[in-house]
């Protein structure tokens, strides 16, 4: 009987591993590489690009940082945007904090110093970010990945308007 039962088990042992690992593979799954990496860009409509790219030198004029024209400005949306899951990386502009230092709220800028020493980008290239978890980096100056759903929405602080918003998942250190 005890042979026979060896024999069962050595029988059913690849089976079982199979329905083990399959049952296993769900809990760690979805790798970094299957979430869409959006794109600043994409955040921009056409037109906006247009201007952009054709926009003349900045004239810089008192004491105050150099503004952006008005028509890139107006906080257009790309409607395709709305609702997309994924990560994207960025610079963080601390909006809220803890006592201890952990970063709750911020605005997502796509280079390091946005809202800051220049004049901030536009709306459409400003995310506003709330983490409930809060975290924290060395320095503002260290990009990170924020993973979530991006939303249509306008939100204005002092420090600049954003025209998408994202509750975050996860946020993390920039590694490629």
């Amino acid at each position: 009987m005890i042979h026979s039962f060896r024999g069962l088990a050595m029988t059913l042992m690849p089976t079982l591993l199979v329905i083990l690992l399959s049952v296993s593979v769900p809990v760690y799954s979805e790798p970094r590489a299957e979430l869409r990496e959006i794109d600043w860009l994409e955040l921009m409509p056409a037109e906006d690009l247009a201007l952009l790219e054709n926009m003349p030198e900045l004239e810089h004029e008192g004491d105050g940082p150099p503004l952006l024209p008005d028509e890139i400005m107006t906080g257009r949306v790309v409607p395709e945007m709305g609702d997309v899951e994924g990560r994207i990386p960025g610079f963080v502009v601390p909006l809220k904090t803890t006592k201890d230092m952990r970063i709750l709220e911020f605005f997502l800028v796509p280079y390091y110093g946005a809202c800051i020493h220049v004049p901030p980008p536009p709306p459409n290239q400003l995310i506003h970010v709330k983490y409930k978890k809060g975290f924290k980096v060395e320095a503002l100056y260290d990009p990170v990945w924020v993973q979530g759903t991006l939303v249509i929405d306008r939100t204005e602080t002092e420090l600049g308007t954003s025209s998408y918003s994202m509750e975050a998942d996860a946020v993390e250190p920039y590694e490629e």
